[in-house]
């Protein structure tokens, strides 16, 4: 597990590069207030948006998720940790007015940037 990037995946780069050339400016692998130790992928600090690109091992995607042979038990164990802590981050950044958006790493770079542009226009717009 050592060897697993926490950050600068190819989901991510692309999705980063997506939305650079659209003209936005974001912070990356970002730190998020009040909560040690959790980090969103792409964060936008001026209107409070975070953006998470999920694996779909790492987070028991319900389309393409899949369960280790050896040491089933473990997994399934660890993989329910790491989705029961995605739920816990998101629901602490909303408590805190924060918003959250989540993609698997198979979702259309494209129609993901635009959902976060959508979301960034309408934040800017309201606050």
């Amino acid at each position: 597990m050592a060897r697993q990037r926490r950050r600068d995946t190819a989901p991510e780069t692309a999705l980063r590069r997506s939305l650079h050339s659209r003209g936005f400016r974001f912070r990356v692998d970002h730190p998020l207030p009040g909560l040690p130790r959790r980090r969103a992928d792409i964060v936008f600090t001026r209107v409070r948006l975070a953006v998470f690109v999920d694996g779909c091992f790492w987070h028991a995607c319900p389309e393409h998720g899949t369960a280790p042979r050896t040491r089933h038990a473990w997994w399934a164990e660890k993989l329910g940790r790491n989705v029961a802590r995605d739920r816990d981050t998101d629901a602490r950044l909303h408590a805190t007015g924060w918003t959250v958006l989540r993609f698997w790493e198979h979702d259309d770079v494209a129609e993901c940037a635009e959902i976060i542009a959508e979301t960034y226009r309408a934040l800017s717009e309201s606050g």
